[in-house]
């Protein structure tokens, strides 16, 4: 279990977070929906502590952590073990294979042997349909093959929660569908995954949970949108 209360995040001019109370529980599958500038993303990252709230707490499993106070960073190592970030625009060395990439933190992190890394990535890679893709460098992939491949990468770490942010953005809808199948098939496997994205049509496919993230002027259209949504949903103020 994942669980945040009273979390508050400030930037410069902008209250990203705003007493924010949510729970994510495991084996489920938790999108979170809401306008530009109402705070998924700040929330999501700070499930994996790469951004740091100024206030409030936050358990992971039966360990609680108060924002108020300094992280270790073995508290930090320990939770982004646990939490696995997919991003927006992925990110992977150049210098390396799609292998060199899936096996570089297995191996220097979880201290995996070679072979056993390569053996977990290539059945990984097989999930997302790319294991042929495993001697290709990033150069040679495209923009939807660097997204499954960062799926794929994320997992072959463990994670009991993963974690995505806007996994489809800017992809066409023939590789968004890829993405959803994987998605669904991990939910069948009863993965633990937060979602961020912008994309109602893909969040209604994905979602076991909606949650809303609302400014204050915006509650009404939410209430509206609430209405058309079948799944079950909760609504925060951000």
């Amino acid at each position: 279990m994942l669980k945040l209360e009273n979390v508050n995040k400030t930037y410069t001019e902008h209250q990203a977070l705003d007493d924010i109370n949510v729970t994510f529980n495991p084996g489920e599958t938790t999108v979170i929906v809401g306008p530009s500038g109402s705070g998924k993303s700040t929330l999501l990252r700070s499930l994996n502590l790469l951004e740091h709230p100024e206030t409030g707490a936050y358990t992971i499993d039966d360990r609680k952590i108060d924002f108020s106070q300094p992280i270790t960073k073995e508290t930090l190592l320990w939770i982004r073990r646990k939490t696995g970030m997919v991003f927006q625009q992925p990110r992977m060395f150049d210098h390396l294979t799609v292998m060199g990439n899936m096996i570089e933190a297995p191996v220097h992190v979880l201290k995996q042997s070679k072979t056993d890394a390569k053996a977990n990535a290539h059945d990984l890679l097989k999930q997302v349909g790319l294991d042929e893709m495993a001697d290709r460098y990033p150069y040679q992939l495209s923009g939807g093959q660097t997204q499954r491949i960062a799926i794929a990468r994320a997992l072959a770490m463990h994670p009991d929660y993963l974690l995505l942010d806007e996994p489809t953005s800017a992809l066409d809808p023939e590789i968004e569908a890829q993405i959803l199948r994987i998605l669904k098939r991990l939910a069948e496997q009863q993965a633990s995954m937060i979602i961020v994205t912008h994309n109602m049509e893909f969040a209604k496919n994905a979602a076991d949970r909606m949650i809303f993230l609302k400014m204050v002027l915006l509650n009404l259209m939410v209430h509206l949108m609430n209405s058309l949504i079948i799944r079950p949903t909760e609504s925060i103020v951000s």
